[in-house]
């Protein structure tokens, strides 16, 4: 069986998305996970499926490189929506689904015509968040623990990312680390996400975990974040019982597209 795909990617958090709306799709884990290989296949930090949807333009179900299916990706969000304009599924500001409930998109601006797109995605509020000193757990569409340092661009994150991921919060299953350095420009953060096992060079859901986070260390609510794969912007609305109108804003790529045979 021979597999269209389109590949993107979100400031270097890059996505295999595979159109199953006119014609189903069905993957098993082992497939998944050999194209997202970065040596045995295609090779990318995590798999789209593109289906349908009843009331909104589709749904994305996000499966990790591991093969298994994840939580919500705010980057693989902006990517699917940039995807679905630039395929004329969805115009200018469109809703879709996922896992953890309906997004708002906007594609404001084209930076490179049919190749890369300015994409906002709105996030789903956040109502809790636990603090310990200058470390705060809170969920994003996945489960975040956000940590502020010192000198962020020189820590081994694979190494400290792996031994946080699997000792805190087992109970949802294990956590994405972010590492996070302030400056006057705004945030630099670095991520470990689970699933991936490794860090990537950025995580949508990270940075919004990570720009609240922020925003209660210091009362702001709305901020640049630089990240090893480029900028973002988050911006958020706070209220008495938690943080709304969440928008994570940056570019949308497409990289390649192609057709690549599945093994079972």
């Amino acid at each position: 069986m021979n597999l269209p795909f389109y590949k993107f990617h979100g400031n270097g958090n890059d996505f295999i998305l595979v159109d199953s709306l006119s014609q189903s799709v069905k993957l098993t884990d082992n497939q998944i996970m050999r194209v997202c290989h970065r040596r045995f296949g295609v090779g990318a930090d995590g798999l789209i499926l593109v289906l349908p949807s009843v009331e909104h333009a589709f749904t994305m179900k996000y499966f990790n490189s591991d093969g298994l299916e994840g939580t919500m990706c705010g980057n693989g969000g902006r990517c699917v929506a940039a995807y679905a304009f630039m395929r004329g599924y969805a115009t200018g500001t469109f809703s879709f689904d996922a896992i953890d409930g309906v997004h708002q998109a906007v594609v404001e601006r084209v930076i490179k015509p049919g190749f890369e797109w300015f994409v906002s995605l709105q996030m789903q509020d956040v109502m809790h968040v636990d603090r310990d000193g200058d470390d705060f757990f809170l969920d994003t569409g996945s489960p975040h623990l956000v940590k502020f340092v010192n000198n962020v661009r020189s820590l081994d994150v694979y190494a400290l990312g792996k031994q946080i991921r699997y000792n805190k919060h087992p109970d949802v299953g294990g956590v994405n680390v972010n590492f996070v350095e302030v400056s006057p420009e705004g945030l630099f953060v670095r991520t470990y996400e689970r699933g991936v096992e490794d860090e990537t060079l950025s995580c949508g859901t990270g940075v919004t975990a990570s720009a609240i986070a922020a925003g209660i260390k210091f009362g702001e609510n709305s901020w640049k974040i630089e990240t090893p794969g480029g900028p973002f912007l988050v911006d958020f609305k706070v209220e008495e019982w938690g943080r709304t109108r969440i928008w994570l804003r940056g570019p949308a790529e497409l990289i390649c597209k192609g057709e690549v045979e599945l093994i079972s």
